[in-house]
């Protein structure tokens, strides 16, 4: 009796015990019970002849809830069944009219709207892997673009593709311009166009400037899972105001919401202002964030109503640790799935717990060098494994089931993110590009962004491609850009330091002019350092470690300096009064 009574009251007391000396226990559990679920489902899709696709997914909530709401835009709703047809409408257009063909590349200039949905998906009917353009980018970087995802085929909404100026002639043969009343043909695409699309190559993503990334189908697969992870369902809203040519709108919200088989709603782009407005007029349950945006809702005028909605989880990246605290002590319990990914990465995690400030959990760290923007290696040529709380470069072993497709056109950038050597000889790891930290729990920070990208208003930055277009500006001989932190900003503002032509005067209206020409505006350089010389190192790469630390102060910096003013439309000379008004963030950046 009395050993019963023991076993009951040990068995009472295990909660409590756990939760002392494993604080994350359960958390743990329930997290590696829903990876494993998705996990399993993966390798019998993998399995299956053909390769059962995300479109056999939303053919299956087609059938299942055909009348169900998929997509609420602007006040009209769009029901799967309606999405379905629409696609079908653009699949049978494009193969008729554009003598589209299993296999052939199709770009998509298109922006938040439920005709990038069915666009989308009716080249997947086709089995034509579609590459998804930034709908930001203009002129020189567009045609980039374009070129390296090696379409033939551009889709654009109607005045798009004239309005940001790209020559149809660069290996294109005709570009389409989807109407308010998409194509007016009909009919059910046949068996064979479904079960042809590829089980290799499903979408390039165009994230920095230059670089396009692969995306598998089982890629596809995986981001889709992340809603699963964090506990999304059939029943949630999605809200997503991200965009859909950005792998966390189009991977993690949009194709997401088709393999939990929930409702999306959609808007053309973030509002602080109206978001909160939009989730209680939704009924919005699941929200997308990147740091910028949850910044961007907590300086916002506070409201009595501010803890009246129904959003219980939010899924994003990029949220600096008192952000996060002051987002949850403002607008209530919400669940936050801070996650670390890369399009073409073959690492990515999430944090499944309620800590603050963490990506994830216990992850694969190699000592860095900063300043010659390498990993250390010991005497053997080995890379060396950090301790903790030691900041290190994040690798990803490359295997066949944790495969690098590389860049799409791009062969020299693909082989720039291989590290061979290791940790064992004859080893392939991916080099994501990002330094992290795991502390003493084993849980991973985010510390900051290496190499020839930044980030900025959650976009890459690529500074060669932004460099170039600096040395278009006749007053210009040299440019060197880098990312410079600002305090109370996420990520990175672009910067760069310049060599002036002999005999030239720097050019404040003209630089401003070219760069509006040819960038979009977050990867405008919003400072401009005048140098004499630009330093580059023994192997002739710019040097950037020290310009980053010393940063924008003009109290600091000897050499002129310049603030890029977006009203005036050039740059002014930055005084202290300037760069004070930057700091207590009275001017907006």
């Amino acid at each position: 009796m009395y050993l019963w009574i023991t076993v009951l009251a040990g068995l009472a007391l295990l909660p409590a015990l756990l939760k002392t000396f494993f604080p994350y226990f359960f958390q743990d559990c329930v997290y590696m019970y829903r990876a494993l679920g998705c996990g399993i489902r993966l390798n019998v899709y993998k399995r299956k002849t053909p390769f059962y696709s995300i479109v056999d997914c939303f053919l299956y909530a087609v059938k299942k809830h055909p009348r169900k709401a998929f997509i609420q835009f602007e006040g009209k709703t769009h029901s799967y069944e309606e999405v379905d047809k629409e696609s079908n409408k653009v699949a049978n257009a494009l193969r008729s009219e554009a003598g589209l063909r299993e296999g052939d590349t199709v770009a998509l200039f298109l922006g938040n709207e439920p005709r990038f949905v069915w666009t989308w998906l009716g080249l997947a009917k086709l089995g034509c892997p579609a590459a998804l353009l930034n709908f930001n980018i203009r002129s020189k970087s567009l045609l980039h673009c374009f070129s390296c995802c090696g379409a033939s085929v551009l889709i654009a909404a109607a005045g798009e593709v004239h309005a940001r100026s790209l020559d149809t002639t660069h290996g294109c043969r005709g570009y389409y311009s989807i109407g308010m009343s998409c194509c007016e043909a009909f009919g059910l695409i046949p068996n064979h166009f479904l079960n042809a699309i590829p089980s290799n190559i499903g979408i390039l993503v165009h994230g920095g400037l230059p670089k396009a990334a692969y995306v598998t189908h089982e890629r596809v697969w995986a981001s889709s899972f992340i809603q699963g992870v964090c506990g999304v369902t059939s029943e949630d809203i999605f809200y997503i105001n991200l965009p859909l040519y950005h792998s966390a709108g189009f991977l993690i919200g949009l194709v997401g919401s088709i393999e939990r088989g929930n409702t999306v709603v959609l808007r053309r782009k973030f509002s602080a202002s109206q978001f909160w407005d939009d989730c209680r007029k939704h009924n919005i349950t699941v929200m997308q964030y990147i740091g910028e945006t949850l910044r961007y809702l907590c300086n916002m005028p506070k409201k009595a109503n501010d803890r009246d909605h129904k959003v219980r989880i939010a899924i994003g990246n990029g949220v600096r640790a008192d952000v996060w605290k002051e987002f949850l002590n403002r607008f209530g319990r919400i669940h936050v799935g801070e996650l670390y990914a890369a399009t073409e990465g073959n690492v990515g995690f999430i944090n499944y717990t309620d800590k603050v400030g963490v990506v994830g959990r216990i992850n694969i760290l190699s000592k860095f060098d900063i300043e010659k923007e390498e990993p250390v290696r010991n005497a053997e040529g080995l890379c060396i494994p950090v301790g903790k709380d030691e900041v290190g470069l994040l690798v990803g072993k490359i295997t066949k089931h944790t495969p690098f497709v590389g860049y799409a056109g791009n062969e020299q950038q693909t082989e720039k993110k291989r590290l061979g050597d290791v940790f064992v000889k004859g080893d392939l790891y991916f080099n994501s590009g990002d330094l992290l930290r795991i502390d003493h729990e084993n849980f991973v920070y985010f510390h900051d962004r290496v190499g020839d990208t930044f980030r900025w208003k959650g976009e890459n930055v690529a500074t060669t491609e932004v460099a170039d277009i600096l040395m278009m500006v006749d007053c210009i001989e040299e440019a060197n850009v880098y990312g410079v932190k600002v305090e109370g900003h996420e990520g990175r503002i672009g910067m760069a330091a310049v060599k002036l032509k002999e005999g030239r005067e720097f050019d404040c209206v003209n630089t401003c002019s070219v760069l509006a020409n040819y960038l979009p505006v977050y990867a405008r350089p919003r400072f401009i350092r005048i140098q004499n010389s630009l330093e580059v190192t023994g192997t002739f790469k710019m040097k950037k470690v020290k310009l980053v630390e010393e940063g924008f102060d003009p109290t600091l910096i000897r050499d002129p300096l310049y603030f890029l003013d977006l009203p005036q439309k050039k740059y002014v000379p930055l005084s202290q009064e300037i760069h004070k008004s930057i700091v207590s963030q009275d001017i907006k950046l």
